[in-house]
């Protein structure tokens, strides 16, 4: 006994040395930015700091909608805000800078233009860094760049040059009236020679928003001797010093802009401090001053300041490999540090209000964050998410509803439901503290009972129908309100459990009307047509009977088939072939019925059946891994009582569709949204967002550890019997805190309690947490998921 005792010590020591060891490291190393940065990943790949606004980064005329690409394309300029992971137009890139040498020193040599401009980079130069970003052009100019919060920190270094007279050639560096994608409608600008300053303001259109937004910065070049300074217009450059321009004559874009000139110092090393604002150019001096007041020698501080803030993000985590592979580590890593590159926090960068609230901007979109992102950010940087959950209601306060997408200032079109309340719902369940309940329960209840006259960007469209018909029907009569008059099996489904969110708050705060939205949240049922079968393009059947249809008025069926709009078909969008779903086919949206999968799983014929319809959808090559509809299909196997199965299919995907490469994305990051999926799903666990419940499966590495940022208690993940080919990923049993656990779920108060939960592994499916009582919690078997409750 004391042998066993002494041995079971020495085990206990051996762990918390391994983890002790694994906290002393530096993860930030294992970040890599470029993951994602071609093949439509359009990730972020420059320098930022967590949630910064100033974002710098190299544009390119190739995959430039998060201004950079690793696709061999050219530089077009280095601009100093992007946003992340979106599709579409690009976002921002205004006024990018542009480093070069005019041949003779003549200012008309140079080149101004975008595309005359454009200039290659060296592939092997681009090093990309949490917080720093450079690469060389192929004309020998190297380009360095770092942040602050809302300012940009350009280092260029020119080598030598000289004229056809042998003097020294000037470096020339020009500021661009224009954004990522040419959507400038006017822009003025000024230059101030003996100061080394300029200073403009531009209006910009949002890349998938409604209107449009004003963009300010200040440009400072430190000690550098200006030579000369002026404006260009077109190919053509002179010394006037202030300009403004317009959209032009039948929409004729000018290109415009300003530049300095300035003699080339011994190091051949000019800095240009940039600072930017939503508000004016004078605030972006005042940004500039007052975060970098001293640009010259602030570089490599600055670099270190933003390493510093990042290595205090990623702390909460560690991780012990187990020999897990280096590429497995860096995904891993590299996709948390995506999840706090927006939304970007612009407090005191607000002109549309004052208030004393935060305010967060680029929530691009909530459709797509809401499924991961944001859970993700309640575990590791709550304080962070409980600011995002006010912003969100202090839009609300002032705009007079909650947004589902927004950017720039600006509205983002809605894609399906009113989801933020699925947010607000997560919030409420975790307990996230600061947060005005009785205003998010306002605002919730105006997005289930009140229809906005423009339903596009905000809001829902149909309630009329929504609340008497008990389903938003085909080529709906809706007068009150207008907006693209499609989705309406999407946008069913997603009303249901943004009801549902709203009825477990509603219930939490004690309101009586909490089972009017709970009866509202099973209407996705009036939508399924159990006699509708599916063909495949050859009309060879699927096998398979009962899929969503959409419905007219009066009551009758209508018809999209359940292929369409999936991997296998078209792409169905807001603008391209729009649709009765969303960027998603009936097949993936089958499976969209989180809080009541129970009798989702009972209508299409049980647990057998469910299975085998998920293996068919992700094996046929139905199932779209590059759009965020289809993360949680991937766990729904454990609601039919095949846990093993989430663990098999979530291996399938990763690391073939989620890997360390350029092209190591399948889609969109989505501002972090996959990048979200990646990390939870190689921690181990998967939210069902909105509900008090996380999906087990093993770990991808021989454990993990999160510590909770608030209450400072340690949760711990680990794997025994851990292989790193990969073989044994099934759980043959589990203990929480050292007694046996049956459930294939856990509550948010594993992570706040500091709980361990130790997996042990086999090679093959076991009865581990397959009975009905293990089963993860569903509305229509009464175990319900509401407020922070024990998941054990």
């Amino acid at each position: 006994m004391a042998i066993l005792q002494k041995n079971t010590l020495y085990s206990l020591l051996l762990l918390q040395c391994a983890l002790s060891t694994v906290a002393t490291q530096d993860d930030l190393r294992y970040v890599n930015p470029l993951i994602g940065s071609t093949n439509g990943g359009n990730v972020f790949a420059g320098a930022s700091l967590p949630y910064g606004m100033a974002k710098p980064v190299a544009d390119v005329d190739g995959q430039n909608t998060g201004g950079f690409s690793t696709d061999g394309s050219n530089v077009t300029g280095f601009s100093h805000m992007h946003d992340s992971g979106t599709g579409g137009n690009p976002s921002m890139g205004n006024f990018p800078l542009f480093p070069q040498y005019c041949k003779d020193n003549i200012v008309d040599n140079c080149k101004f233009p975008k595309a005359a401009r454009a200039v290659r980079y060296k592939n092997d130069s681009v090093v990309a860094r949490p917080g720093y970003f450079a690469l060389t052009l192929e004309n020998g100019i190297k380009a360095e760049m770092t942040a602050a919060r809302r300012t940009a920190l350009y280092r260029f270094t020119f080598p030598k040059g000289r004229t056809a007279d042998g003097d020294d050639l000037n470096p020339l560096i020009s500021v661009d009236l224009t954004d990522l994608w040419d959507s400038r409608q006017n822009a003025s600008i000024s230059l101030d020679a003996d100061k080394g300053r300029i200073k403009g303001n531009g209006a910009f259109l949002p890349s998938f928003g409604a209107g449009s937004y004003k963009s300010y910065f200040c440009a400072d070049f430190g000690d550098a001797e200006v030579d000369d300074s002026g404006i260009w217009v077109n190919d053509r450059a002179g010394s006037v010093q202030d300009l403004f321009v317009t959209r032009g004559f039948n929409n004729f874009y000018l290109q415009a802009g300003g530049y300095m000139a300035v003699d080339r110092p011994d190091n051949g090393v000019v800095t240009v401090r940039v600072g930017v604002s939503f508000v004016s150019s004078d605030q972006a001096c005042k940004n500039a001053e007052v975060e970098v007041p001293q640009p010259e020698d602030a570089f490599d501080h600055l670099r270190k300041s933003a390493e510093a803030a990042w290595k205090e993000k990623l702390g909460p985590i560690k991780v012990t490999p187990g020999g897990a592979s280096k590429d497995m580590i860096s995904s891993f890593w590299s996709g948390i540090y995506r999840t706090m590159l927006s939304p970007q926090d612009l407090t005191g960068e607000n002109p549309l209000w004052k208030s004393d609230e935060p305010y967060f901007d680029s929530f691009y979109c909530l459709w797509d964050a809401f499924r991961a992102q944001h859970p993700f950010l309640t575990i590791i940087d709550p304080k962070a998410q409980s600011k995002m959950v006010r912003s969100l209601l202090d839009t609300f306060k002032h705009e007079g509803w909650l947004p589902d997408c927004r950017m720039s200032l600006c509205k983002g079109w809605t894609q399906g439901g009113s989801n933020a309340d699925i947010v607000l719902a997560d919030a409420y369940v975790k307990n996230l503290t600061g947060i005005d309940w009785e205003l998010a329960y306002k605002a919730m209840v105006n997005d289930a009972e009140n229809e906005p006259l423009e339903w596009s960007y905000a809001g829902r469209g149909g309630l009329q129908s929504w609340k008497h018909l008990n389903y938003i029907p085909y080529l709906d009569f809706d007068y009150i309100g207008f907006g693209t008059n499609s989705r309406s099996i999407s946008r069913t489904l997603e009303y249901a459990y943004n009801d549902y969110a709203l009825s477990i708050v509603a219930k939490g705060l004690g309101k009586k009307d909490y089972t009017t939205y709970l009866s509202r949240s099973g209407n996705w049922q009036n939508l399924y047509k159990e006699d509708q079968k599916s063909l495949l393009g050859n009309g060879t059947d699927t096998g398979f009977t009962g899929f969503f249809q959409p419905r007219y008025i009066n009551g009758t069926w209508g018809y999209q088939d359940p292929i369409a709009c999936s991997a296998l078909a078209s792409w169905c969008s807001l603008t391209s072939n729009p649709s009765e779903t969303f960027e998603s086919s009936i097949w993936e949206y089958l499976f969209f019925v989180p809080h009541d999968m129970a009798k989702l799983i009972k209508m299409v014929g049980g647990p057998k059946s469910f299975v085998s319809r998920l293996d068919y959808f992700h094996t046929s090559g139905l199932a779209d891994m590059g759009n965020e509809p289809v993360f949680l299909t991937v766990y729904d196997y454990h609601y039919a009582g095949r846990p093993g199965l989430s663990a098999s299919r979530a291996h399938a995907y990763i690391p073939s569709s989620f890997n360390a490469t350029h092209n190591g994305l399948p889609g969109n990051d989505d501002s972090g949204a996959m990048g979200s999926f990646l990390a939870w799903s190689l921690m181990g666990l998967f939210p069902n967002p909105g509900q008090n419940v996380y999906l087990i499966i093993p770990p991808f590495f021989e454990a993990v550890t999160i510590t909770h940022p608030e209450t400072n208690q340690t949760a711990t993940i680990r794997n025994v019997n851990f292989d790193k080919t990969y073989k044994k990923i099934y759980i043959r049993s589990a203990k929480l805190n050292g007694k046996p656990y049956t459930k294939s779920w856990i509550g948010h108060e594993f992570f706040t309690r500091g709980m361990t939960l130790e997996l042990t592994l086999g090679d093959k499916e076991s009865d581990w947490g397959t009975r009905k009582e293990d089963l993860p919690p569903s509305l229509s078997n009464s175990v319900a998921a509401v407020g922070n409750h024990d998941g054990m």
